[in-house]
């Protein structure tokens, strides 16, 4: 995989789960990496200590990826610190398993917002400052692929994310920059269930679930010069479920 040395990566929701991964690997890979949290500042600076103590460069930073306002803001405190962004990798996410008919607006305003609203404007903002050749990555879900009961509000938000990478894939192409949406399996990360585990595995053809490091490896290799050619395209990484 090619280097990402001298670039700079936002991964929001990156104090743990496959966020983590990511930032670390992008660290690994050479980037600048900004370690997004909302509410989990303890973890995400074990996140940077956890990069520079192994050479990297990373900074954590507040922003509630719900919010347009902070999603923005994320964005331009980037690049006033570092004076550029190259990669943004929309991974903070809510996941809501309830039936439709269960679902208050509360409810569907909460996952709306964070996973498919507030990455609108990140990628709004992003595009008006990313260099030429520039990536974006948004994470969904193998689960908009799939007979998946009983999650409709989580599932549409993830749908409507999808979308938005084939827009904006088309209107940022003459820059030679890339948007591709990468979506996991079953992952064993803080919000996966007893009994999503079990389903999981069952289902995969490969019978396990899926790392964070899975998921953060298929990024790496989308966010580097060696995927130049991809765009507009949703990776589904997930062990072959959605066969």
């Amino acid at each position: 995989m090619g280097s990402l040395s001298g670039k700079v990566a936002i991964v929001t929701g990156a104090s743990n789960g496959i966020g983590r991964a990511i930032a670390e690997r992008f660290a690994e890979s050479g980037a600048i990496v900004v370690v997004n949290h909302s509410k989990s500042p303890e973890k995400a600076q074990q996140v940077v200590i956890g990069i520079q103590a192994r050479g990297g460069k990373a900074l954590a930073s507040q922003a509630d990826m719900s919010s347009v306002s902070e999603a923005r803001r994320l964005v331009r405190d980037t690049v006033a610190q570092f004076g550029r962004l190259d990669i943004l990798v929309n991974n903070a996410g809510k996941f809501m398993p309830k039936p439709l008919v269960e679902t208050t607006e509360e409810d569907f305003d909460q996952v709306m917002s964070l996973n498919a609203k507030g990455p609108y404007f990140a990628m709004q903002e992003a595009a008006q400052v990313l260099k030429d050749g520039g990536r974006i990555v948004n994470i969904s879900t193998d689960g908009t692929h799939l007979s998946f009961p009983g999650a409709t509000a989580y599932l549409g938000s993830k749908a409507a994310l999808e979308q938005y990478t084939k827009g904006l894939a088309q209107e940022l192409a003459p820059r030679a920059i890339t948007v591709n949406t990468v979506s996991p399996g079953y992952t064993e990360t803080g919000m996966m269930t007893e009994h999503y585990r079990q389903i999981g595995i069952e289902l995969c053809p490969l019978k396990r679930l899926g790392l964070p490091k899975d998921i953060a490896d298929v990024v790496a290799f989308i966010v580097s010069e060696e995927a130049r050619w991809l765009t507009g395209q949703n990776i589904h990484a997930g062990g072959g479920i959605v066969m």
